[in-house]
């Protein structure tokens, strides 16, 4: 099956990856993009050994975990977040990438059960300026991530970006350096920020060289996406 092959396809790049920018065996993991997929198609990657998947939507993800009820499997969520949706991420998910407001932050937080552990969060980095993008600006970071800290519920993990498209490999590189250098800035103080989540299909490589630890992938391993299939 197409998704199989394209599963150890995937796994061979990341391998051949960390051994060319000497990266340790391993130290990236494979965050399987399943917005729009169908609950056979991710079985299908968690039968090849997947366990960590990436959603956008809140109420198709929602509805996907409780119908695969695998305990085993780690939810991320990868889409904006709205405010009305905080109670549903809080308690599916295990980990949010696309925090960039303090009060989405503290609704997380108010919202997380209490049988569960703190909710591993990323702070979303708009690093090129995009107006269609969310995410707070690199100046903003370190006065946002203090902010943060307050909330015990939640357990801040690093930084996460989707830079503006370059098909040049040098350039692709630039934005995720310049991460890497603020989450290497920001782990002298903060030793537990250990996450740069970076690098899509079209940019895997390069997020590795410099320093990816989630790198998500959808495209490369369902092939193309179905883009009417969407609900929130």
């Amino acid at each position: 099956m197409k998704i199989i092959d394209n599963l150890a396809h995937i796994h061979n790049e990341i391998s051949v990856a960390e051994k060319r920018f000497n990266r340790t065996g391993a130290s990236v993991c494979l965050l399987a993009v399943s917005k729009t997929r169908s609950v056979d198609e991710i079985m299908t990657a968690v039968n090849e050994g997947q366990r960590h998947f990436g959603e956008n939507y809140c109420q198709e993800a929602v509805e996907k975990i409780d119908v695969i009820g695998r305990p085993d499997l780690i939810w991320h969520f990868i889409g904006p977040i709205q405010s009305n949706k905080a109670k549903q991420i809080a308690s599916h998910f295990d980990w949010v990438h696309t925090v960039d407001r303090i009060k989405i932050a503290r609704r997380l937080d108010e919202l997380r059960p209490e049988n569960l552990a703190p909710l591993n969060v990323c702070v979303q980095i708009n690093i090129s300026g995009e107006d269609s993008k969310a995410g707070i600006t690199l100046d903003d970071a370190d006065n946002f991530i203090a902010e943060l800290e307050q909330f015990k519920r939640l357990k801040l993990r690093g930084l996460m970006s989707l830079p503006a498209p370059a098909s040049d490999f040098d350039a692709q590189r630039i934005p995720f350096s310049i991460l890497k250098q603020k989450l290497l800035e920001l782990s002298i103080s903060r030793p537990e920020l250990d996450t740069l989540s970076i690098g899509t299909t079209q940019d895997m490589t390069a997020a590795i060289a410099e320093g990816a630890t989630i790198v998500r992938i959808g495209t490369a391993l369902f092939g193309p996406r179905n883009a009417t299939k969407q609900t929130t």
